[in-house]
């Protein structure tokens, strides 16, 4: 039984819960902590549970006392358990209902191969059930899950190392950090490492801040399965928390969408520009929590390049203190939220006691014009960056030597004179877009809903934002 068939039977038991009203990502949560246990049983770590709230006390039971039994280990272990255990297991509570369906659950469970799973890595069947999870637009998990092609693309140009600090301030489920800690360990230098070295690559090289709790214990599961120790606090970077962050080697991530909760301004305050657009705020966390010399990339949405005001301030001021050499223009479909169109911003932090004029130029790679919607009909997959790689180089921090492919081409350079000759906007296309959505590609009616319903909750928020700064009651 390979990894692909183990997370179709564990996906497929998530009908069992229908009765029961549960949502996908219920039941994604639900079968996580049902999942760790069983997990800490196969991996001879049970030790980290208290006795008498370990798998083989679960699965002794039926029935009603099974269920009873289900919540009194969620709470106790949410409660009395210790470090990382206690953490994925806070305030965690079931929503299954009938005993029937938690029994069929655990036997469940208890019959796959476990065997083929730890040989070809617990981490790795743990990510594709993440994957699947967000793939479904009921669970609604799209919106905070970037695709793996894109995460893998971004750390293979950033080229994080052994021995540096990797941050991620929107963590998600921890995809980033983790395809940072496989790509160092793809390295077979690592194998060499001292103790010391390796310890901190396993204890201290990833850490960041997830907001949402449910997210936050996915993460913490995913960072446990494949090894990571980091910290990952439960937190909101835009509060003092973030500001307490390391500064980082490297920084990648995705941050969330629309603008802050209430349209009121961050509570931070480091920050230069006060602004309730999360993105712009995130923005400048991340350009302040580099290193001198440390570099990022970062997903944000178009509004980021051409947001007047506030946000001119901000560009302004990344390309002083940093050198933002590219910007990869991503295509249509790829997130949760249709209708928002991002891109990929690659920047380095200017050396010590140099803010002002890192950036010389811009390289925009254009991958959105005369491209299809990814979705589940076209799936977005490793190939669809290998021009763009090709075109960015070899060097982490944008110094490649790099052809301008002119106005035909997807490539184009834009001198920083240029760029403030356009007020800062970054925003910057010349192709002609020319593709027209055949009946293969138009969205499905989820797809519509979804976006107008983005829509409408980032007008509502920004009406609100709007009414804050005006001083107007709602």
């Amino acid at each position: 039984m390979t990894t692909a068939d183990i997370v179709r039977k564990l996906w497929d038991l998530c009908h069992v819960l229908r009765d029961d009203g549960i949502t996908y990502h219920e039941y994604l949560t639900e079968l996580t902590y049902l999942l760790f246990l069983k997990m800490a049983k196969e991996t001879g770590t049970e030790k980290e549970l208290p006795k008498g709230y370990r798998w083989d006390d679960l699965s002794a039971k039926g029935g009603i006392e099974l269920l009873n039994f289900y919540r009194a280990t969620l709470l106790h272990l949410g409660t009395e358990a210790s470090g990382r255990v206690q953490a994925i297991f806070v305030n965690a509570k079931t929503s299954i209902k009938q005993p029937k369906n938690l029994g069929t659950l655990v036997k469940e469970i208890e019959r796959l191969d476990w065997y083929s799973a730890r040989e070809e890595g617990l981490g790795n069947m743990y990510e594709d059930l993440l994957e699947r999870n967000a793939s479904e637009k009921k669970s609604g998990a799209g919106q905070y899950f970037t695709p793996r092609p894109l995460i893998d693309c971004m750390v293979r140009l950033v080229q994080p190392k052994a021995g540096e600090l990797v941050q991620d301030p929107a963590a998600g489920t921890a995809g980033f950090l983790i395809a940072a800690d496989r790509f160092i360990r793809a390295d077979d230098k690592m194998y060499e490492l001292p103790q010391r070295a390796q310890d901190f690559q396993k204890k201290k090289a990833f850490y960041g801040i997830e907001l949402v709790e449910d997210a936050h214990r996915l993460a913490l599961m995913n960072l446990m399965l494949h090894g990571i120790e980091g910290n990952l606090l439960r937190g909101d970077t835009l509060s003092p928390d973030g500001a307490r962050l390391a500064p980082a080697d490297v920084i990648l991530t995705n941050p969330p969408f629309g603008t802050k909760k209430g349209g009121g301004l961050p509570s931070r305050e480091d920050f230069t520009y006060p602004t309730s657009n999360k993105q712009l705020a995130f923005l400048q966390h991340i350009y302040r929590g580099l290193k001198p010399g440390g570099r990022a990339a970062v997903v944000l949405p178009d509004n980021v390049l051409f947001e007047e005001n506030t946000g001119a301030q901000i560009r302004s001021d990344l390309m002083d203190k940093c050198d933002l050499h590219t910007i990869l223009r991503l295509p249509t479909g790829i997130f949760y939220a249709q209708g928002v169109k991002t891109n990929v911003l690659f920047f380095t932090r200017g050396e010590e006691k140099k803010d002002k004029g890192n950036t010389r130029a811009v390289w925009v790679y254009d991958l959105r014009a005369n491209m299809p919607s990814f979705g589940k009909r076209t799936p977005l997959g490793p190939e669809h960056f290998a021009e763009f790689e090709k075109a960015f180089g070899s060097d982490p921090y944008g110094k490649s030597r790099r052809k301008d492919q002119g106005e035909a081409g997807r490539f184009r350079r834009f001198t920083r004179e240029e760029i403030k000759a356009r007020g800062d906007n970054l925003d910057i296309s010349w192709l002609k877009d020319e593709s027209v959505r055949g009946a293969d590609d138009l969205p499905e009616p989820e797809e519509i809903a979804a976006e107008i319903l983005e829509k409408l909750r980032v007008a509502t928020e920004e009406m609100a934002a709007l009414q804050v700064e005006l001083g107007v009651e709602a």
